[in-house]
């Protein structure tokens, strides 16, 4: 009898690969976000603030491609389909260590959002198949674990890679660690029904723990038309477009901010940026903790998570002292309070996707939520980029400490328990928001970089329109055949 066979811990070496896979994941998108703060870097590829945000935006436009990166792994599997998007971002990456140009930056980052888009989906498939319902929260929260983890790293890695040799040296170091990665998912990774290391007892405590409203068909492909016409969906999709932007603010503008307008060196600034992500990773234990606290009380599962959520957005509301603190380091304390209550409440929304949809549905949905979050992020640090040199960073945190309290009243008006009414498909839901994703064209036009984002809002908000106006007649021809 094998290790993990005796020790029945198999799904937990499991999602340890799966966090240290986020950690490669974050820690190559992040790379570019340090080096670009850097003298040595700045250097070499001049670039504005506005020009980074371009940058940014066409990672972020990628990455919105979500949904398709999610259908394709559920259709071809996780294993084949993780080797062959981490071997990407590893040869794209390495690449970002030859550019000369903001231009070339902005090529190769279009195709790496795509591959990145990855992460999530990876992270829900997993929980949702290799765990029972009651410890799906604090796996959710041990792969979360790396989204921080990767990109506290990127400042350390960068700061050696200049003074060791200079910062090309970062990106191909981000590269070959991602081939490592690869080698170490193909030797372990199956699904619990084919891994051979899996003991009986294991994947009686695995099946035993699945609920039969979550289970499918073999082979059922994921109705896509259909998920979008559920209310749940959106009660986890339009939180995270709320609440991804204070992600991508400290992701993206961080080292830049710290460095700026708080005057940080190189030194200072590789701890700095360390500070609030360690934060983040307490955030993403906090939260499960709290949600199988409330529910030892007896408070429903789904209820449980809305609380813990609502509870990160009150903390997040500290994000808006950020910009009016003299000191730098009270400044870090405000950002790592947010970076912790953003983990905590976003470790929450996304968890909580595994306990409303369908296995075969977890990376078609994690996808099209990604799709959202990350809209929502393109179009803030668009902005960002476009008026910050104008008005500084300050009503940027004011306003991330207010979008969280709005996604905790959407989460609690549309997101039904299972067992109770799930209400009828509707295409009313994104009828509203291509509408209003459209009307960003009048605001986001004539500013810069921001002009852009107003453009692909208004695509956007079309889009979603129009998939609202079929979703609402399939549902309506639906509804009059069962009649």
């Amino acid at each position: 009898m094998g290790f993990w066979q005796r020790t029945r811990a198999l799904r937990w070496w499991i999602i340890a690969i799966v966090m240290l896979g986020t950690i490669l994941n974050y820690l190559v998108r992040q790379t570019l976000g340090v080096a670009v703060a850097t003298d040595a870097f700045s250097a070499d590829v001049p670039m504005t603030k506005e020009q980074y945000s371009w940058v940014t935006g066409v990672f972020q436009a990628f990455i919105m491609l979500q949904p398709v990166v999610g259908y394709i792994l559920d259709r071809i599997g996780l294993r084949v389909g993780m080797a062959i998007f981490a071997t990407a971002w590893a040869v794209l990456i390495a690449a970002h260590g030859w550019v000369t140009s903001w231009q070339g930056l902005a090529i190769l980052r279009a195709p790496l959002g795509f591959a990145e888009g990855t992460s999530h989906t990876l992270g829900l498939k997993v929980v949702s198949e290799w765990f029972p319902a009651k410890e799906r929260g604090l796996a959710g929260g041990i792969y979360n674990l790396g989204a921080s983890a990767g990109i506290a790293l990127a400042g350390p890695l960068v700061a050696v890679a200049i003074a060791w040799w200079d910062w090309r040296a970062a990106f191909y170091a981000a590269g070959v660690l991602a081939l490592l990665w690869v080698v170490l998912w193909l030797r372990w990774y199956r699904t619990p029904d084919t891994h051979p290391d899996l003991s009986p007892e294991e994947r009686a405590t695995i099946e035993g723990g699945q609920e039969a409203h979550l289970q499918a068909a073999p082979g059922e492909k994921p109705p896509v038309l259909s998920l979008l016409g559920r209310r749940n969906f959106w009660g986890i999709a339009i939180p995270r477009f709320l609440a991804d932007p204070t992600w991508a603010t400290l992701t993206f503008w961080l080292p830049l901010y710290l460095h700026d307008t708080r005057g940080l060196d190189l030194k200072n600034l590789a701890i700095a940026v360390i500070v609030p992500f360690v934060a983040a990773d307490l955030g993403c234990l906090f939260g499960p903790a709290v949600v199988l606290w409330l529910e030892r009380r007896g408070i429903a599962l789904i209820d449980a998570r809305r609380w813990v959520f609502t509870l990160g957005a009150l903390l997040m509301t500290s994000m808006a002292f950020v910009g009016s603190v003299t000191s730098p380091m009270a400044a870090v304390a405000l950002l790592s309070l947010g970076a912790f209550a953003h983990q905590t409440l976003s470790v929450t929304c996304i968890t909580m996707g595994s306990d409303l949809f369908r296995k075969n549905e977890m990376g078609t949905v994690a996808g099209m939520a990604g799709t959202m979050a990350n809209l929502g992020v393109m179009m803030f640090t668009l902005l960002i980029g476009a008026l910050v040199t104008r008005i500084g960073f300050e009503p940027f945190f004011i306003a991330l400490s207010v979008f969280d309290l709005i996604a905790a009243a959407v989460l609690w008006t549309l997101v039904r328990k299972p067992g109770t009414d799930p209400g009828r498909e509707s295409g009313i839901i994104p009828i509203l928001l291509g509408g209003a994703a459209s009307g960003y064209l009048w605001f986001g036009s004539g500013i810069g970089a921001a002009g852009i984002a107003g453009y692909v809002g208004f695509g956007f908000g079309v889009l979603l329109f129009v998939l609202g106006i079929a979703i609402e007649i399939r549902a309506r021809s639906q509804r009059a055949i069962t009649a």
